[in-house]
């Protein structure tokens, strides 16, 4: 391993001890969304989600939410951008949800099918 000194190794991004810098996103951080990079681990997509990462896997696995699987581990990771698009997703769902339960549907005539009232 190359001798390297205590000054360079906190400039490298990779190494782990390096401040804000993530262990599992070494080497992919850029200065947004709070110094996350941009492929997330289950667990920091559960802390964006406030819910546990048992939960995002299932999310995952159910293919609700897409990820890839890298790494010999296979290890998952849900990419920044598509994260949000599943959040906007959601926002989008409660929206159209909400304006469904506002409507008025007593005014549609209700079908009986062959039925005779």
């Amino acid at each position: 391993m190359l001798a390297i000194g205590r000054e360079r190794r906190r400039e490298l991004s990779t190494h782990p001890f390096a401040r804000g810098v993530r262990a599992h996103n070494r080497g992919m951080n850029d200065a947004t969304s709070a110094g996350l990079g941009r492929f997330l681990t289950l667990a920091d997509a559960a802390d964006l989600l406030n819910v546990t990462p048992t939960q995002v896997r299932e999310l995952v696995l159910s293919g609700e939410l897409p990820a890839i699987r890298v790494g010999a581990q296979g290890q998952w990771r849900v990419e920044r951008t598509v994260l949000e698009g599943y959040i906007d997703a959601l926002y989008e769902q409660a929206r159209r949800l909400s304006l469904w339960n506002q409507a008025e549907f007593d005014q549609l005539p209700e079908y009986t099918f062959g039925e005779t009232q």
